[in-house]
């Protein structure tokens, strides 16, 4: 047994080591931590992958949605890679802000980024197994967000990339490091609008202004506690407290939030005892998406166009934050898209019972084209995947070809969930008919509406600028506005009877729409254009060469290529209805033609414009043969029989109108133009593919399918006041009209001087 004194200077011993390696351990401490941390900021060695720069923190607000804003200040959508946008602090409401704080970081206002009480509550709670919530600070959480979602801000240094504890110190270091700049540079309530613009909601919903957009359709500045709640209950787990997806925990979490509102006595006892009863409600919630909302087409055309754009001139559609102004009115895009939902509905209705039965798809004498799903199947992705897994010719393909799934289908009077084979699908959808619509300002060239087709969700293909048909007889309007400039007039008369034409060693004669070569009778050429007399119209194709109408057709506005063949008088060469709008609006631009556009300018996200539209625009015909066109294209509204009488009474009083119908020889296409002095409009209408129409000819003319949108769509729009779209006559040329207009009606000559005898008056319209 030892000596009580040896034990004592034992322990002595001991005692002073243990002194010794504690200071030993806190110099190291004191000395390693800061040199440690310095070395992660600067990335000794290449050991710890790269800080963000100064200039990043100062500017944190990157990867925002590019927005695009309609002429009348409408946002029509965002194009994102994480669907946020930014708002301000002051954008937020109390109540958010309240509950943000009492949940997140009760001493945010005082501390400095790093809260050491709450490290040591977490470090208590580790050593007695009873956690009590995360030691990180709001600015700590922004640090993560800014560093986590920024591939700048990536952990490839070479301890690193060990992963596991190495990895997870590392990125504690950098969040401190980033956390404190944060505080130095940013106000406490910049810091807070920070994190809620960098917070990740779920449902593609990244900042608080889209989230509450999303979940509520509101505004961050008019959130009560209730939705704070849900959303700041969100920030620890999104997709576990997604009120959409999991609500009872949505609401078990909201619930605890509410309890910390109470706990800082930010409500009172009654007030939280009535909060936690309320159930969620998500009768607002909406996830935006390019396949919803309106001019979802268009949207989808001009976000292909913007890529190629922003990569020209070094910017990331998706990450800069851009504002996209288009020249679209929100309003008129309403109206259009209206219209072709009204229209087509009950055309669609009246498709489906002329086949009833019986599969539309017909050849050239009217017979059903065999084997035709299955070729048009076998172009698909889903068929070539089946073949990748299943074999080309096994059987096992050809079971899952025919083997109902579950799946949701359009129709116009909702969606149906139904049981459906790929094959039957395919079938289904082939049923359906096709749309494309357009208005644009005449002289501005701003497009003002677009309707690419009947739900983007189903059917993407754009039937504005990427769609082209044979037009029909609405491209009659170029042979007789190349007869016009070569100085045939109006009222000249010529007899109905189809000329031969010699193409290439082939005889051709074209029939007149009702069948037979012509009937002999005379008429003014307003009135064969008016009811679109095709015999008329193939005399002037013959007297005028077709190498000359594809000349004029490209002189005001026609882009494709055209074959210069005689049937090109009736309209044989595939258009655009984007070509089309923008041709015929030279006509009432007195001659000139502006190439239409649609977006105006494009500013960066400090508002310095780096995008401002040029209009392409040139005088391509004289003033004196545009005002003829028009009104030779008036005549379908105004002479006996005109393709275009019926268009409603509203639109025509007290109103100067001109349209063209046309319709392709089986009815596979069906078009409408229609100008006023403000407007210029026109849509096509058909299935998705030629072999697609009605049965006859009769049902499916232009003047049932197409006209009857443009009808619609301008009486919606003269019914708005506030556009500032209104009727009256076409403006006359300054000079005064050169020849006789009106000659069997009124037997005089529209001149400047008989104008002021006899002014316009509408009432002699009809």
């Amino acid at each position: 047994m030892k000596p009580v004194k040896q034990i004592l200077e034992n322990q002595h011993d001991y005692f002073k080591k243990t002194v010794r390696w504690a200071w030993i351990l806190l110099i190291f401490i004191l000395i390693f931590t800061p040199a440690f941390i310095y070395s992660v900021s600067v990335d000794l060695f290449g050991l710890y992958g790269p800080m963000p720069s100064m200039v990043m923190l100062e500017n944190p607000e990157n990867d925002l949605s590019s927005e695009i804003i309609t002429s009348d200040g409408v946002s029509m959508g965002r194009y994102y890679r994480y669907n946020r946008s930014q708002v301000n602090f002051e954008d937020l409401s109390t109540e958010l802000v309240n509950t943000l704080i009492a949940s997140e970081d009760i001493r945010f206002y005082s501390h400095s980024g790093l809260d050491l009480r709450a490290y040591l509550r977490v470090i208590k709670g580790i050593l007695t197994f009873n956690l009590q919530g995360g030691g990180s600070t709001i600015t700590q959480q922004l640090a993560k967000n800014l560093y986590t979602q920024n591939q700048e801000f990536g952990l490839d240094g070479t301890l690193s990339k060990l992963g596991g504890p190495p990895k997870r110190v590392i990125q504690k270091i950098k969040e401190w490091i980033i956390s404190v700049h944060l505080e130095r540079n940013f106000t406490k309530e910049e810091i807070l609008s920070m994190y809620l613009n960098t917070a990740d909601f779920s449902s593609n919903s990244f900042g608080i202004k889209v989230a509450s957009e999303t979940y509520f359709s509101k505004t961050p500045d008019s959130l009560n506690y209730i939705e704070s709640a849900i959303l700041v209950g969100m920030l620890q787990a999104t997709t576990t407290f997604n009120p959409k997806l999991n609500p009872e925990n949505s609401f078990n979490k909201r619930n605890k939030v509410i309890g910390q509102l109470l706990k800082y006595d930010y409500i009172t006892e009654e007030l939280h005892d009535s909060l936690i009863q309320v159930p969620i409600d998500m009768s607002n919630y909406r996830v935006e998406s390019h396949n919803t909302g309106m001019a979802t087409h268009f949207r989808s055309l001009l976000r292909t166009e913007l890529m190629v754009w922003a990569k020209e001139n070094n910017y990331d559609l998706f990450d800069d934050g851009l504002k996209i102004y288009i020249t679209l009115d929100s309003r008129m895009q309403q109206y259009a898209e209206d219209a072709v939902t009204q229209h087509m509905t009950s055309l669609q209705d009246d498709f489906f019972k002329v086949w009833k039965g019986k599969n539309p798809w017909r050849d050239d004498k009217g017979k059903e084209i065999p084997g035709f799903l299955e070729k048009r199947y076998k172009a698909t992705q889903s068929y070539k995947s089946l073949v990748n897994k299943y074999g080309e010719d096994s059987d096992s393909l050809k079971i899952m070809m025919n083997l109902p799934r579950q799946m949701k289908v359009f129709s116009w009077h909702g969606d149906i969930d139904t049981l459906l084979s790929p094959l039957d699908s395919m079938k289904y959808y082939k049923h359906f008919l096709q749309t494309g619509f357009m208005a644009m300002d005449p002289h501005s060239g701003q497009i003002k509406a677009w309707v690419g087709g009947i739900d983007h969700r189903y059917f993407q293909f754009d039937h504005v600028k990427q769609g082209k048909r044979q037009p029909g007889s609405t491209f009659k309007t170029f042979v007789y506005g190349l007869a016009m400039l070569e100085n045939y007039k109006p009222c000249e008369e010529m007899v109905d009877d189809s000329p031969t034409f010699n193409d290439n060693g082939k005889l051709w004669r074209p029939e007149n729409a009702e069948g037979g070569y012509g009937k002999g009778e005379r008429m003014t050429l307003r009135q064969a254009m008016a009811r679109s007399v095709n015999s008329i119209t193939a005399q002037m194709m013959k007297k005028l060469t077709a190498e000359n109408v594809v000349k004029f057709a490209h002189q005001v506005g026609i882009e494709s290529d055209l074959l210069a063949v005689p049937s090109l008088c009736l309209g044989t060469s595939d258009v655009s209805v984007y070509e089309l709008v923008g041709a015929y609006s030279t006509f009432v631009n007195k001659g000139i033609h502006i190439k239409p556009y649609y977006v105006n300018k494009i500013e960066d996200k400090f508002g310095n414009i780096i995008y401002n539209a040029v209009p392409d625009m040139e005088e391509r015909i004289d003033e004196q043969t545009a005002y003829k066109v028009l009104y030779m294209l008036r005549g379908g509204v105004e002479e006996a029989d005109g393709t275009s009488r019926g268009i409603s009474r509203f639109v025509k009083e007290n109103n100067e109108v001109g349209g063209k119908t046309g319709t392709t020889n089986n009815a596979s296409d069906g078009w409408y133009m229609g100008v006023t002095k403000d407007l210029v409009a026109g849509g096509w209408v058909g299935g998705e593919e030629r072999t697609i129409h009605f049965k006859t000819w009769f049902d499916g003319q232009g003047g049932k399918t197409a006209r009857p949108i443009w009808d619609l769509f301008m009486q919606k729009v003269y019914a708005d006041k506030e556009l500032g779209i209104t009727k009256g006559p076409f403006p006359r040329p300054l000079s005064g009209i050169d020849i006789v207009l009106d000659c069997e009606k009124y037997n005089i000559v529209d001149s400047a001087a008989v104008q002021q005898q006899h002014p316009w008056n509408p009432d002699e319209i009809e």
